[in-house]
């Protein structure tokens, strides 16, 4: 028994492939965006209105900084800096 398609079903088919394309269309989009924004390896920094530190500019009078780490207190390597001190 060959049955016929109704008109109605006919446009919603093709209203459907458009939306299909169009969504298609808009993930493909952001993927790309997303994509071009990874590989591009800028500072990916959100402005969540808080000053960052990475966003100042270096001071050129700044102490120097102590190239030996300094072991907290109670650890091994606390113990051994003080018997070595003293």
């Amino acid at each position: 028994m060959l049955q016929v398609e109704h008109e109605l079903h006919k446009r919603r088919r093709s209203r459907n492939l458009g939306v299909l394309f169009a969504l298609l269309a808009f993930v493909a989009l952001v993927f790309g965006l997303s994509v071009v924004k990874i590989t591009q390896g800028d500072m990916m920094q959100g402005f969540d209105h808080r000053p960052r530190a990475s966003m100042l500019p270096r001071d050129p009078d700044a102490p120097a900084r102590n190239p030996a780490p300094v072991a907290a207190p109670g650890t091994p390597g606390a113990q051994a800096t003080q018997e070595g001190g003293q």
